[in-house]
């Protein structure tokens, strides 16, 4: 095979799954090779580059679509842009994060003021504490109504890429499973065997049929199956029944691991605020909202949906 990188030694070199690598093939940000005598993707040292020049640009929080762009434009110009953009995005956090300080700074001095510390009464610390929130929500420090208005819009600010998070219920459903994989087998004969049978499949949820899980870094690609499909139907592969339940889901929309991973911290830091955690028993699961091709060029990215399991905390 010469020269070819296989999918595993991409994975392990550049710490990225298969998944990642084929979401990049998906969007037309990389391109690899394949033999009649092997069924994996192989990678020559011209899409290893790319794949470089993409990693840098993630790393940079630089979207899919705008890394598409760059790569389909010749000379420096949009880049150049780009990258300007993002440099103009970051002067607006520091910035932020500057005032977002002094405020904090300002609640500081105020809350030492009503010499908080001096109590050693429970009963008077709850009190003092429901009087500094009435003190917040009435906005009356040192006579500058404005700054906790503006407190509010600078934490807004700074959090605006949280995304929407909804909470939704599974129900139970029978599915092929394709068994454990490496990431390196994602796209193999289980994507093969699965592409002869669409007929067999229906949808979970948001017209997908499908969900994939990991866990102990492990794949398991589920497939919701037909009342009439039986497990003759599918040999070899066997049928499993999926219990459901409820998942906290978000979008991830460039859909690749970096941007996966930060969802879900974004969804473990959102149930903080209720009562809700994260059920540890079953294995987060991800698949795409919408896979048709005009929606994805459109966009120029897919949307991917994390569905994180959770319970409630009085049942932990």
């Amino acid at each position: 095979m010469g020269n070819l990188a296989k999918i595993r030694e991409i994975s392990v070199k550049y710490n990225i799954s298969a998944r990642t690598l084929r979401y990049y093939e998906d969007m037309g940000l990389i391109e690899s090779t394949r033999s009649e005598d092997y069924a994996y993707r192989l990678y020559d040292e011209a899409a290893i580059r790319r794949l470089e020049q993409i990693l840098i640009l993630r790393r940079l929080n630089i979207s899919i679509k705008d890394i598409k762009n760059i790569f389909s434009t010749a000379g420096s110009e949009v880049v150049l842009n780009v990258l300007e953009k993002k440099v103009s995005h970051i002067d607006e956090e520091v910035s932020l994060l500057y005032e977002l300080k002094s405020i904090v700074q300002e609640f500081i001095r105020q809350i030492r003021k009503l010499d908080f510390e001096s109590e050693a009464d429970i009963k008077l610390l709850y009190e003092k504490a429901r009087d500094i929130e009435l003190q917040i929500a009435g906005t009356d420090y040192s006579g500058n109504s404005a700054t906790t208005d503006r407190f509010f819009e600078v934490t807004e600010k700074l959090n605006s890429k949280v995304p929407d998070i909804m909470i939704v219920r599974i129900p139970k459903f029978r599915a092929v499973t394709s068994g454990a994989m490496a990431y390196d087998e994602l796209f193999g004969t289980f994507q093969l065997w699965q592409e002869t049978h669409n007929d067999f499949y229906q949808p979970i949820i948001f017209d997908a049929p499908d969900f994939l899980c990991e866990r102990d870094g492990r794949l398991e690609w589920l497939w919701r199956l037909k009342d009439e499909i039986t497990a003759a139907d599918v040999a070899p592969y066997e049928i499993i029944e999926h219990p459901g339940g409820l998942y906290a889901v978000a979008v991830s929309m460039d859909g690749d691991d970096e941007s996966g991973n930060k969802v879900m911290q974004k969804v473990e830091k959102w149930l903080e605020k209720t009562n809700f955690v994260i059920d540890e028993s079953r294995a987060a699961s991800v698949h795409m909202i919408y896979v048709d091709d005009e929606i994805k060029e459109g966009l120029g990215y897919h949307q991917l949906n994390l569905y994180a399991p959770i319970k409630r905390k009085d049942n932990c």
